[in-house]
């Protein structure tokens, strides 16, 4: 079967003649010449082979093949106006769809007011968020199965990969009420490392900062308990079992039980939090516009305890 190619403008005027009955009203109106639109007419009628109107030189009118046309005519204008409509809702970030790839620490500690915030605005966007750990989230911004991705410390800009710093995210010490760290004062990492603790796995964010401090400084960190979730350190650190040195954006995720909260120094530690996405790649419209959002808000705010002070609180109070 042969493909009939025809202009949206021509079958436009086509419909606008079909209504009026008026070369003279429908070039007016479309601001063209009587000529140029008994082209587009002639041209439709030979890509389409068929007589659509009967005229003479005062009337104009359908013919059956013309009806018929018509109907598909005034379809396929519907559809592609349908079809720009959506695609200027997808443009304005109205609709579309934006997968986020983050740390648990982060899609729990800084994510949620960011997006509420983001779909109080943006109802129709369909978001996903995926939590993972560092290397997860890299590989899924990577192979583009995530938009963008919050991880942790700095990531080499690459041929593949971006990455900003959005803020630093500091170590405190987290015990039970009674534990060792019940005296409220500042504490010194060789004290805790000197402790029962629990820690995070190795392939972990948390874990990286905390092993090339001791290395840095000569510390001997030798944990009574190795976790991979931090819901697991919360409940053996909730039971007396242990204290541990976290960063202020995994409290959430700890649980419910009280915990103590307390400042550490020599060293300072701090693990840097960022967006990473595709080098060289435009990102969706919903995904620029979350982007907006986390760049024009004071992301130190939305941390937990991000100034710690002696303090006894539920991690999720």
């Amino acid at each position: 079967m042969k493909r009939i190619n025809l202009d949206p403008d021509e079958i436009r005027s086509f419909c606008l003649l079909a209504e009026t009955g008026s070369f003279r009203k429908v070039a007016q109106r479309l601001g063209i010449s009587g000529s140029t639109l008994s082209r587009q007419i002639n041209r439709i009628e030979e890509r389409t082979q068929a007589r659509l109107f009967d005229r003479d030189t005062r009337n104009v009118a359908l013919t059956d093949q013309g009806k018929m046309f018509l109907r598909l005519a005034e379809r396929i204008l519907n559809t592609t106006e349908s079809a720009l409509a959506e695609f200027d809702t997808y443009l304005n970030t109205r609709r579309g769809k934006l997968t986020i790839a983050g740390l648990p620490s982060v899609t729990a500690g800084l994510l949620p007011p960011l997006i509420a915030e983001f779909m109080a605005t943006h109802p129709d966007v369909d978001l996903q968020l995926n939590d993972m750990l560092s290397d997860g989230v890299l590989r899924e911004v990577e192979m583009g199965r995530a938009d963008i991705g919050f991880t942790a410390d700095v990531v080499e800009n690459s041929d593949n990969l971006s990455f900003q710093r959005l803020l630093s995210d500091r170590f405190i010490a987290v015990g039970a009420p009674d534990s060792f760290l019940q005296e409220q004062r500042t504490y010194q990492w060789e004290e805790i490392l000197a402790q029962p603790m629990v820690a995070m796995s190795r392939e972990t964010s948390v874990r990286a900062v905390i092993d090339a401090a001791c290395t840095q400084n000569n510390f001997l960190f030798r944990p009574r308990f190795e976790v991979a979730h931090l819901a697991t350190a919360g409940a053996l650190v909730s039971q007396g079992l242990c204290i541990t040195a976290l960063p202020s954006l995994t409290l959430p995720v700890l649980g419910r039980s009280p915990l103590i909260f307390r400042p550490l120094e020599s060293p300072v530690l701090l693990r840097q939090i960022g967006l990473v996405w595709r080098s060289g790649r435009t990102l969706s419209p919903a995904a620029q516009a979350f982007l907006a959002l986390v760049r024009n808000r004071n992301l130190k705010s939305l941390i937990p305890h991000s100034t710690i002070e002696n303090t006894i609180a539920s991690p999720t109070s």
